[in-house]
């Protein structure tokens, strides 16, 4: 396959820059047996049956960006991608000349940063301070929104770039599917008998990068954690034996369960992945999955082409486009019936 042929035109005032006014009241586009629906996303609660399984991303978005100078003055921005230790992380660092292996950085006019080297695309970063990289992103860190959202994260940003169910803290981009959610709508899904079930997967940087090359098959795919709870296994074994279905809110947690079932059967623990989902993908655990709509040329585009059928998704997205759906991590969401 092309990359081309995940292309769409979408017009930039689409792009939500703000979320809606409380969550839950974005709209919601239904696509299932060759049909496009309009609804809203307070109608979920209809859609999903009694003895289905949700599963969430319990993920929490770090405060990841950091704004400093080089020893040399120049200035730099430090996105943190990954925490490994209690002082180390990976990184990506932005100024006018790359930063040098043994060279320091001082972050947020409180702190000093080594640099250890190179992973990739990423820096090797130690954090010279008592302090513990938690502390430090907490107190000097700012909250790492999307960069097609054009404005500095605030104080409600800080509220409704997170889930209300976020506890695990490591991603530097939300779950966005999740953010429809408020307390009330969960707890109507469980009195209709809906199972809540968890993963963890820490949502990378990479999430954001179209694919650049001419050919899908030549992208590499960014690696990130993940988390299953046995809980969530036996949940979902549950669902499987009263013939319910698996939802999953969101492509994250998508990722998590069909990486965690590549031997065929879904495993509990933690693992690495950097799963590519595309077209003619056998999906083994998710029945129907709730998310956003996502970027032309994306991962995520092809993975969602791959679950709901190529065509009905494209054709989505334009009914989409047409009705000025709004896009993205602040946008309206999509409920896709896996397609058979």
């Amino acid at each position: 396959m092309r990359t081309d042929e995940f292309d769409f035109d979408l017009p930039e005032r689409l792009i939500a820059q703000h979320p809606p006014a409380r969550r839950g009241a974005s709209r919601l586009l239904h696509v299932h047996d060759g049909k496009i629906e309009d609804r809203q996303f307070g109608d979920l609660l209809a859609l999903a049956q009694a003895h289905d399984v949700l599963v969430l991303n319990d993920t929490r978005v770090i405060k990841a960006r950091l704004f400093g100078a080089k020893q040399s003055g120049g200035k730099v921005e430090v996105m943190v991608e990954r925490v490994l230790s209690r002082h180390e992380v990976l990184a990506q660092v932005r100024a006018s000349k790359t930063p040098r292996t043994g060279s320091h950085l001082y972050l947020a006019n409180q702190f000093n940063v080594e640099v250890l080297g190179r992973e990739g695309e990423f820096f090797h970063l130690r954090f010279v301070d008592e302090r513990s990289v938690w502390e430090l992103l907490e107190r000097y860190g700012q909250l790492p929104l999307p960069p097609y959202i054009n404005h500095t994260a605030d104080h409600d940003d800080e509220q409704r770039y997170q889930t209300v169910f976020a506890r695990e803290a490591g991603a530097v981009a939300a779950p966005t599917a999740g953010l429809h959610f408020d307390e009330p709508m969960l707890q109507a899904l469980r009195d209709k008998g809906v199972q809540i079930a968890y993963v963890t997967l820490h949502v990378g940087a990479g999430t954001f990068q179209p694919v650049r090359t001419e050919f899908v098959h030549e992208h590499h795919m960014h690696s990130e954690r993940y988390e299953i709870p046995p809980a969530t296994v036996d949940a979902i074994a549950q669902a499987r034996t009263r013939r319910g279905r698996v939802i999953s809110a969101g492509t994250t947690s998508l990722r998590a369960l069909e990486s965690a079932a590549a031997s065929g059967e879904l495993r509990s623990g933690t693992g690495e992945t950097s799963i590519f989902i595309t077209p003619g993908y056998a999906f083994r655990v998710v029945d129907v999955l709730l998310t956003n709509f996502h970027l032309p040329k994306s991962t995520l585009l092809m993975l969602v082409s791959a679950f709901g059928g190529m065509m009905s998704i494209l054709d989505a997205y334009k009914h989409a486009v047409a009705n000025e759906y709004r896009f993205f991590s602040y946008g309206d969401a999509m409920l896709i019936e896996r397609e058979t």
